[in-house]
């Protein structure tokens, strides 16, 4: 088998970006070997014109080009309620933030809330230091969704106010 054609297998299945460290060590491969093989790889997909390319900003990660998401998100729509949605805003504006805090501003609902953006991939979730709460922050799949580049850790106040208004919400 080609290694091209096995790296592009990695891509198709892990649906998430993946750095070459990881993706030699599934293919049991050199390093340099894969990257080698992983930019003649960008160079084809880019050179072909479909409707795929390899994104290498935080990773490599196959995903449809920007001008085919309409169809997209006709096919695979993130269905989020208004109360979710709020909720998932919080997160976003104020995260990380302790599970705690966040039942404190939105109620005993923000549990069930939280358990649905887990499930779609839009937070993670994970134990504090004590052990009695959880840190939730928003994911890169949340960034790819909303279209916001950058380490959803660190957005800026241009970001936030541009999250703010996707979202038809006040802070």
């Amino acid at each position: 088998m080609d290694l091209k054609s096995r790296i592009e297998a990695v891509l198709f299945v892990t649906g998430r970006a993946v750095d070459i460290k990881e993706i030699s060590k599934i293919l049991e491969t050199d390093e340099q070997e894969t990257e080698e093989a992983m930019l003649s790889l960008i160079v084809d997909y880019s050179s072909r014109g479909g409707a795929l390319e390899i994104d290498d900003e935080n990773g490599y990660i196959l995903q449809v080009k920007d001008e085919y998401m309409d169809i997209v998100e006709k096919l695979c729509p993130v269905d989020i309620s208004n109360a979710v949605l709020k909720t998932l805003t919080v997160i976003a504006l104020k995260g990380p933030i302790r599970q705690t805090e966040l039942k404190e501003l939105r109620g005993a609902n923000a549990y069930e809330h939280v358990k649905e953006l887990v499930e779609k991939g839009l937070i993670s979730r994970k134990k504090d230091k004590n052990g009695k709460s959880f840190n939730l922050k928003t994911t890169p799949k949340f960034e790819e969704y909303f279209k916001i580049k950058g380490n959803s850790e660190l957005l800026s106040k241009l970001e936030t106010q541009k999250l703010s208004e996707l979202l038809e919400l006040n802070k």
